[in-house]
């Protein structure tokens, strides 16, 4: 389903997966580069068959030309090309507005990013304090680790050993008390089911971690996270 959410300046288009079974936890599910795709959709389905609910903003709502074709050849360059126009600053406020959203039911708010999405969620989490956060290798993490005296939320990061374009010796010594866990031989966007990123073992691994993460900390009504 899809709902729209003011953001001051706009009607932002999100989409929505509601638990079975009645309401539960609200999840902000941030995408990578590549928009809400297949794969950001069935994470989404994941962690409503958790018992959350779940919501994943288009942030590329503000942009033309945005569309991508998963299976082409070219399929990175273009969503970096897309990436490299978006205004990072109104990517936060209007996932802010999302997570105000979210908050508005009063049933607990967790940030869960994958990539582009992890490093969105720590700058969401720093100005706007979800209870939980989850990120995946958040590639904007290098440029954002100012703002880690201000993620007060419980932190969950995931990332590759053998990542090329993070090197998590820099990063992890600002994140502070957050959870955290590399994964020998997984490069950038080992959950990605892409074979190009994809790392069995390791998106296996992590995914029990997440789920075992948030029943800890955003625990379902129900229990059945």
């Amino acid at each position: 389903m899809t709902l729209e959410i003011d953001t001051g300046s706009g009607l932002m288009p999100v989409h929505e997966w509601e638990p079975d079974g009645g309401d539960g936890p609200g999840l902000l599910l941030l995408q990578e580069i590549f928009g809400v795709s297949d794969y950001i959709r069935q994470r989404a389905a994941d962690l409503a068959a958790l018992g959350y609910y779940v919501i994943a903003p288009e942030i590329y709502w503000r942009l033309d030309d945005t569309d991508l074709d998963e299976s082409a050849p070219d399929l990175l360059e273009k969503a970096i090309a897309i990436a490299g126009r978006l205004d990072w600053d109104l990517a936060v406020s209007d996932s802010v507005a999302a997570l105000e959203y979210l908050r508005s039911r009063d049933l607990g708010t967790g940030v869960v990013g994958f990539c582009f999405g992890g490093g969105l969620g720590f700058n969401v989490a720093a100005v706007s304090s979800p209870d939980v956060l989850v990120s995946y290798y958040g590639s904007a993490l290098p440029q954002l680790l100012s703002l880690a005296p201000e993620v007060t939320a419980t932190s969950l990061h995931h990332f590759g050993e053998a990542d090329a374009y993070l090197n998590a010796d820099d990063i992890i010594p600002a994140l502070g008390d957050a959870e955290i866990h590399r994964y020998p031989g997984a490069g950038h966007a080992f959950d990605n089911p892409l074979p190009a990123f994809h790392h069995a073992e390791a998106s296996e691994l992590a995914w029990r971690r997440t789920v075992a993460f948030l029943s800890r900390h955003l625990p379902t009504p129900q229990g059945s996270a």
